[in-house]
């Protein structure tokens, strides 16, 4: 079993990733952590002195690597979906889309400066709706499973492992 988790930043993918993952006692995989891990430095680094584009190289290759791995738990940065060959690459596991409200992103990256597409003086909201104007139907488009907004981690973890049982 190869689940792999997918939304827009501040969905919660890592945290219920790492749930997901020991409930069901698969390995565990942060594509972003991974990046971090193995370059020394943020992601807020990377995109200052390389830009995105070679941050989304640098995560096509980490995803490379990790889907290789079978019986595990990924979750994915938000913009795992830009490039086409990630798309291709979420075709070999199950795909849960944490679905979000723009309020909750908002709310939960208010005081986090750790994230590249909302550094500087813009409108946060008007940022992360255009981000979700673009995004959110693809990651519809590519999900197995989608999972409306909880508040509780581990009420999402039980969402899934409901839904996991109807499509086994």
């Amino acid at each position: 079993m190869r689940l792999i988790i997918i939304g827009p930043m501040a969905s919660g993918k890592s945290v219920v990733g790492k749930k997901l993952s020991k409930r069901l006692n698969l390995n565990f995989f942060d594509t972003d952590e991974e990046i971090v891990n193995k370059t020394g430095v943020t992601i807020s680094h990377i995109f200052d002195v390389e830009g995105e584009e070679k941050f989304r190289t640098r995560e096509l290759d980490i995803f490379t690597t990790l889907i290789e791995n079978k019986d595990c738990v990924i979750s994915t940065g938000g913009g795992i979906i830009l490039k086409e060959e990630n798309r291709e690459l979420l075709k070999k596991g199950t795909v849960i889309y944490l679905k979000t409200s723009i309020q909750t992103q908002l709310e939960r990256t208010m005081s986090n400066n750790e994230r590249p597409l909302l550094q500087g003086d813009g409108d946060k909201e008007l940022i992360l709706r255009n981000i979700a104007k673009f995004r959110n139907p693809i990651y519809e488009k590519l999900s197995d499973l989608v999972i409306d907004e909880k508040n509780n981690p581990n009420q999402v973890v039980e969402s899934i492992l409901n839904k996991i049982e109807i499509i086994k």
